[in-house]
């Protein structure tokens, strides 16, 4: 149960689940441009306890978007660096998982299928704050996996839509 996706409609989805509304989604307008992000976000309750939560957000450029998101309880986060560590862990895990099952769903533009359409990984750091000193190692991490890194302000799949489950 707890590796199952909500939805804004209550219902509990694997990522294959997640993956199958994200073409579903895309394909209801195939000629729009479509970004698929990934963001974590945590918060930090009782000394090292950390609640994390990862959301999948398909982005319909200029017109919307859904997005599915999944909490996970962690202990043993002590300081802020190894918190902000383990949310762009999650982020990569996940986006490696969700890039496999459109790619096993032949979901490129040779099968035919929407193929105006970007993935991006967007972190929860910026130039504000105690995070601003991690900006290279993150964004280093997130691109040494061979994805796309959005920091603040423009990682509003981690700063704004995981953020409003945690």
């Amino acid at each position: 149960m707890k590796d199952l996706f909500n939805s804004s409609f209550g219902l509990k989805l694997s990522a294959k689940q997640v993956v199958e509304e994200l073409i579903r989604f895309m394909k209801a307008d195939e000629k729009r441009h479509y970004k698929i992000i990934i963001g974590t976000d945590s918060e930090r309750h009782n000394g090292a306890l950390a609640d994390f939560v990862i959301a999948i957000v398909v982005h319909r450029v200029g017109n919307g978007g859904r997005y599915f998101w999944r909490r996970i309880g962690l202990t043993k986060i002590h300081t802020l660096r190894d918190r902000i560590i383990q949310e762009v862990l999650f982020s990569i895990d996940i986006a490696k998982e969700v890039l496999t099952l459109l790619k096993s769903n032949k979901f490129s533009a040779s099968g035919g299928l929407v193929s105006n359409w970007d993935f991006e990984i967007h972190a929860d750091i910026g130039e504000n704050g105690e995070t601003k000193s991690m900006i290279q190692e993150v964004v280093g991490m997130i691109r040494a996996n061979n994805f796309e890194a959005r920091t603040k302000p423009e990682s509003y799949a981690a700063s704004k839509v995981a953020d409003r489950h945690v």
